[in-house]
């Protein structure tokens, strides 16, 4: 049975400005095609074309401000909108506390205990506290969002059989992390 497959996931990479995408994004040089909105969070609506085709998206906040940690709830939602992926429930979304190296990590407002229960309560997403600045946990984390991505993708591929047998159901999916 031939199959065909992209060789390039698509990463969405979503935050507040100034959260530290860019510099997240820049420490791991693997070949994933990540989008990064760039600072142009003003437009929070990116459109349709930006999101579309998705494999896994990433949440960054910043463990210092409250805002960009409560903002979460808003680019994942605007995400399952403007992407309409066929499995909202089980779409892979991975959540990264970013800058945990600010200030000895005397200026946090955001516990890990608090971002952890955020993502229990969306379906287990994995979390990851990191520091684009100092490496710290970014290798872990993007592992964890191209073996997510990947199983997006595989679970998306189209197979093209020789004959097409209509009385076959789908087997059901899940895309839980092992990471």
């Amino acid at each position: 049975m031939p199959s065909h497959r992209r060789t390039l996931l698509k990463v969405i990479i979503l935050g507040d400005s100034g959260v530290g995408k860019t510099s997240l994004m820049n420490q791991y040089p693997l070949n994933l095609a990540i989008w990064d909105t760039a600072g142009q969070e003003r437009f929070q609506s990116l459109g349709v074309a930006f999101y579309r085709g998705a494999d896994c998206c990433v949440l960054v906040y910043d463990v210092n401000s409250l805002k960009s940690f409560d903002n979460l709830n808003n680019w994942r939602e605007e995400f399952l909108i403007q992407a309409s992926p066929s499995d909202p429930e089980n779409f892979p979304f991975v959540v990264l506390g970013n800058k945990v190296d600010v200030d000895g990590g005397n200026s946090r407002v955001v516990s890990e205990k608090k971002a952890r229960a955020w993502c229990a309560s969306k379906g287990n997403i994995p979390y990851f506290e990191t520091s684009a600045k100092e490496g710290v946990n970014v290798e872990e984390a993007f592992q964890c969002i191209a073996k997510n991505a990947q199983k997006s993708e595989e679970e998306e591929e189209i197979y093209l059989p020789d004959t097409i047998d209509v009385g076959s159901s789908s087997q059901p999916r899940s895309t839980g992390c092992e990471c």
